[in-house]
């Protein structure tokens, strides 16, 4: 179910999709004509969440620019539409799927699912000079990794290393707000504004540049 669809602050189209229908459910909302190409494509993926999160990300393209678009793949996985334009980054985490849209520039979405798991690895993404807050340990670092999803996803380089190449500055986390990250991967060392939002169920975060 397309439970968001908005103009977000980086001029983009972003939309979120909540993954509670079965893959026929979803099936059945693409227009009919279209419905034996998907069928043929989902018969052949085993794996149920993985069919759910193709269709899912589908229908919301099509509800979103409300005309067909084919995402292809590049060689790393990278999503593009067909005609190059617009612009698109996609996320998935467990039951929601999240797209961010944009006319003129590159953009970066993330969506995570709050979870305690994050605190095992965060010392694979975070360097020791980055600052978390004490008091919100798990959401901050939460917040650390997603932004840097987001950034990766914009910056479409190859080799980039969250803890060495992509640097958080301190910020205090709150239930939406504006981080800056610095990126040292290429010789620009570009800085970026990375939107955030702490739900009760996830984090989001979305960059354009």
């Amino acid at each position: 179910m397309l439970i968001r669809k908005e103009h977000s602050d980086t001029g983009g189209l972003l939309g979120i999709w909540k993954m509670d229908e079965t893959r026929e459910a979803l099936i059945h909302l693409f227009p009919e004509h279209l419905r034996p190409e998907v069928m043929e494509y989902v018969n052949g993926v085993r794996s149920d969440r993985r069919a759910i999160e193709w269709l899912s990300t589908r229908i919301m393209l099509l509800d979103l620019l409300g005309k067909e678009q084919i995402i292809h793949n590049r060689e790393d996985g990278s999503p593009y539409l067909e005609d190059g334009k617009p612009h698109i980054s996609i996320s998935h985490t467990k039951d929601y799927a999240a797209i961010l849209l944009h006319d003129s520039c590159p953009v970066g979405i993330d969506i995570e699912i709050r979870s305690e798991r994050v605190k095992k690895i965060a010392g694979k993404f975070i360097s020791v000079k980055e600052y978390i807050d004490p008091a919100q340990k798990t959401i901050h670092q939460l917040l650390h990794w997603s932004a840097k999803e987001s950034l990766f996803k914009l910056m479409n380089e190859q080799g980039i290393d969250f803890r060495q190449h992509l640097f958080v500055h301190p910020f205090t986390p709150a239930l939406k707000g504006i981080i800056t990250a610095t990126e040292t991967k290429t010789d620009q060392s570009c800085s970026f504004t990375v939107h955030y939002e702490v739900h009760p169920d996830y984090v989001l975060t979305w960059t354009a540049g």
